[in-house]
């Protein structure tokens, strides 16, 4: 659905004969002559809004097109209605028309009704709020034809065009659901992390404890927790419906504090004290105990005196075979959590960068630890160089002078010689 710097839609003819011309082949798909005569006594009288609204009642027929002319007779049919002032209350009939892929076409049907709604969509102005329905149908049809692709692209304008529109709150929540879902039902993780999260920051704080802001914040922690790639929470912590579940749902912000900031031995404690409720809330075990694993591993990178991490250390708290400790160590740079350089030699991992997984009060303590250290030893640095720039000005002082003193004692040795 790319949206054109001019809107354009090429069609030959007057608006009148545009009407007789969209009526005739209605009938002749309709295999009737019923509707053109009646048209053309309408035009007639003047009365072009009730010929559209008829042409427009029975534009389903245009489903039994030929794929051929399929998309020119849609061509025709939307070029005549968009310049309606009637367009509101028309479209909805032939969006609810392009919803169902044409039976003539059965391999391109959907592409054919896309295409269809993507003219639809182009044609309007940029801030027309009806372009809200047609993004709509176009993601319904997408998701039952299994069409996703052809969407996915243009999901970055999204926040964009609702800005554009106007929508309001539950417009934008709806339509950011309905996008997750259907990035869910494809696999798009990433797509339904981002749009599953804007949905819930829709609800204003006022109402983060209703159901269905409870709702959605039980499953964005669920699939925070089930998406590998997803290694940050500090986001998800913050909104204030997921704060709520502190109090609803204990076990969940329970487990999504772990992931902020606990460890193996915390994860391995909450399953112990919360026997089955990972299995039974739709929690993905093998993802989230080698998740827990690399932030683990995360953790004792961002902590290690000296950035030194010895391998003995990753594996007892990582509660792995030492063989496995570079394996791990590669798999949280991969992660981008860390970066640094195993010492096979020393057995141990030596760390140029690590992240913090979360940031409060200990790790600004630690910031500023390390920064008067880095402060000091500027400090050193600059006394260093202040030194050594003096010293070289004494010794050019000293230079200067004894220049002056030979020259002084060549002058006077000359008076001598006179």
């Amino acid at each position: 659905m790319e949206v054109p710097t001019i809107n354009t839609l090429m069609v030959e003819g007057s608006f009148d004969d545009q009407i007789l011309e969209m009526a005739q082949y209605i009938d002749t798909r309709k295999g009737s002559q019923a509707l053109a005569p009646e048209l053309e006594a309408l035009i007639e009288a003047g009365d072009k809004e009730t010929a559209l609204k008829k042409i427009v009642d029975a534009s389903s027929v245009l489903s039994s097109a030929p794929e051929k002319e399929y998309i020119p007779a849609y061509n025709l049919l939307i070029h005549l209605i968009r310049s309606s002032t009637e367009l509101p209350n028309l479209l909805p009939t032939v969006l609810q028309n392009l919803a169902t892929p044409p039976p003539t076409s059965p391999h391109n049907g959907p592409a054919l009704s896309i295409h269809a709604l993507s003219t639809i969509f182009n044609v309007l102005p940029a801030d027309s709020k009806l372009r809200y329905p047609v993004l709509k149908t176009t993601l319904k049809l997408t998701s039952d034809c299994g069409m996703y692709e052809t969407l996915q692209p243009q999901l970055k304008n999204v926040e964009k065009w609702v800005g554009e529109w106007g929508s309001s709150p539950e417009e934008i929540r709806e339509l950011y659901l309905s996008i997750a879902d259907t990035a869910e039902k494809f696999g798009d993780n990433d797509e339904f992390y981002t749009f599953l999260f804007k949905a819930l920051q829709t609800i204003p704080a006022a109402d983060a404890a209703t159901e269905q802001a409870r709702a959605l914040a039980l499953r964005l922690v669920k699939a925070g927790v089930n998406i590998p790639s997803r290694l940050e929470f500090d986001d998800l912590i913050a909104l204030d419906a997921v704060q709520k579940l502190a109090n609803t749902d204990p076990e969940a912000f329970a487990l999504l504090e772990v992931f902020i900031g606990g460890d193996l031995e915390d994860y391995e404690e909450f399953n112990d004290e919360h026997d089955g409720w990972v299995d039974d809330n739709g929690i993905d075990h093998p993802i989230a105990f080698r998740k827990i694993r690399l932030l683990t591993l995360a953790s004792l990178a961002s902590q290690a005196p000296n950035r030194e991490l010895p391998y003995n250390i990753i594996a007892r708290r990582l509660h792995i075979p030492s063989e496995e400790v570079e394996l791990w160590v590669i798999d949280v740079i991969r992660a981008g959590l860390v970066e640094g350089k195993l010492s096979q030699l020393n057995q141990t991992f030596l760390i140029h960068r690590s992240t913090y997984r979360s940031f409060g009060k200990h790790e600004w303590e630690e910031v500023a630890g390390r920064l008067d250290i880095w402060r000091q030893s500027l400090r050193g640095i600059l006394e260093t160089v202040r030194g050594a720039r003096e010293a070289v000005v004494e010794q050019h002082g000293k230079e200067q002078q004894a220049s002056a003193n030979a020259v002084e004692r060549a002058g006077r040795s000359l008076e001598i010689e006179a």
